[in-house]
């Protein structure tokens, strides 16, 4: 037998470098054993195995005929290469050496969850399916959908210890090419060891800039995607994982529902406003009770100002940490429901909210208004379809809550007009954050033309 590295055959040269490895199988076949087998039990199917090798062989009566049969077998590949066939034998191959030739056979076991409901992107209509962590099952959830041969998928794999394979996906005419360049810049750069989420290469394509919004959607909808692919955008699919990105991604993709296109149009807008009205009373209210309450009472009407001081005479504390008290026991109430068993997480958060705001009015600790106040702002920010930006949104109204505390209405005011100065400056991959609210005058004055 050849010796491939150095003094030692690549079976030697695997069983020494894979040592301490319990569930390496190293097997010889054959009466003078020209045949020799090296996989690791727990990355390969031993179905596969039984049924595509061990059995053809057995099964030819000459050496040259199983080699030939190997050779042409897909997914096989030759090599000669120890180190190949190392990272091979580690991803689910078998290395099957005979004579002086080694082939990589490919065995993989896929262990992944099967398709199911899509349970954080939920909808009324249309598809309920969602990605599951096998790369190629989202690769034919998504071509069944885009029966197009124009997409294409390009594979590559990241993470120098986790090996992951990332598939990039796109309509090759209608993909914008300057952002599927800039992609291929930005994963040619990423250098980690890690990769098992989708959420870990959209900071790695991000970049450590400091940012406010999410400028990628994280998803587990094929639909979404294959929406999106429609629409020019690209798609990332990563093995080990039941979400995608899509990217370039606008301030106004957040706020789209998949269902919204089922809807009839004026039903479809309506929602749509709903959303924007959620994110305007969870981003300002709490601010706003603090500053009507601490600095401007006179824009209320007297009555409603009456009422809510009325309210507050036992509270002992300012408005403001009256705010920050109770937005932060809905924090702990949204957290709890979040990692407790789902057979009691809601009913546990529900009687708990319940008895906790009861009985901190009682107390006197809170105002009843208050309690209206964390309730909206709660139900407000989960009318945004995607969690991304509805945990952005939780983080953002701190901010106005400290710009109320310090400067009133004039604060609320100041971080509104800050806020969308931000996001008018914020690109998604050298795409306007906020290309869909603005008119786009030269392509209208094309289309007239």
């Amino acid at each position: 037998m050849r010796k491939a590295a150095g003094h030692q055959t690549i079976p030697e040269w695997l069983a020494d470098h894979l040592k301490g490895f319990m569930d390496l199988e190293q097997r010889k076949l054959g009466a003078r054993e020209e045949v020799e087998l090296v996989y690791i039990k727990s990355l390969t199917d031993a179905e596969l195995i039984n049924r595509f090798v061990l059995t053809p062989f057995f099964e030819m009566n000459e050496l040259k005929s199983f080699e030939d049969y190997l050779a042409s077998f897909p997914g096989t590949t030759k090599t000669d290469k120890a180190e190949q066939a190392k990272e091979s034998v580690l991803k689910g191959f078998v290395s099957i050496t005979v004579k002086d030739s080694t082939y990589l056979f490919e065995a993989i076991k896929v262990e992944a969850s099967s398709i199911s409901e899509a349970t954080s992107e939920a909808i009324v209509q249309g598809p309920k399916d969602a990605f599951n962590e096998n790369i190629y099952t989202n690769l034919n959830l998504v071509r069944r959908r885009y029966k197009s041969d124009k997409l294409k998928a390009e594979m590559s794999v990241i993470g120098n210890m986790s090996q992951t394979v990332v598939a990039v996906l796109y309509d090759e005419d209608r993909v914008d090419s300057e952002v599927l360049d800039e992609l291929k810049k930005r994963l040619s750069n990423v250098s980690i060891d890690i990769l098992q989420s989708a959420g870990e290469l959209e900071k790695e394509l991000a970049g450590r800039h400091f940012r406010l919004f999410p400028t990628t959607m994280v998803t587990e909808r094929p639909d979404r995607v294959v929406f999106n692919l429609s629409e020019g955008k690209v798609a990332i699919l990563i093995d080990g994982t039941g979400f995608s990105i899509i990217l370039p991604s606008i301030f106004n993709d957040f706020f789209t529902a998949m269902d919204d296109k089922i809807q009839l149009p004026m039903v479809g807008w309506f929602l749509k406003g709903i959303r924007y009205i959620g994110l305007l009373l969870t981003v300002t209210l709490p601010a706003f009770y603090i500053a009507v309450t601490s600095y401007n009472p006179e824009i209320l009407k007297i009555q409603i100002a009456l009422l809510i001081a009325g309210s507050r005479a036992t509270v002992p504390y300012p408005s403001f940490m009256e705010v920050i008290l109770m937005l932060l026991m809905m924090e702990f109430l949204t957290e709890a429901s979040l990692r407790l068993p789902k057979a009691i997480g809601p009913t546990a958060t529900t009687v708990g909210g319940l008895i906790l705001g009861q009985a901190a009015t009682q107390a006197g600790l809170v105002a009843d208004v208050m309690i209206i106040l964390v309730s909206a702002v709660a139900i407000s920010n989960f009318v945004i379809p995607l969690n991304m930006m509805g945990f952005t949104v939780r983080v953002i109204k701190y901010g106005f809550i400290l710009l109320a505390t310090l400067l009133g209405l004039l604060g609320v005011v100041v971080g509104l007009v800050g806020l969308v100065m931000y996001a008018c400056g914020l690109r998604s991959f050298g795409k306007p954050y906020l290309r869909g609210f603005a008119l786009d005058y030269m392509s209208k004055k094309r289309r007239e033309v």
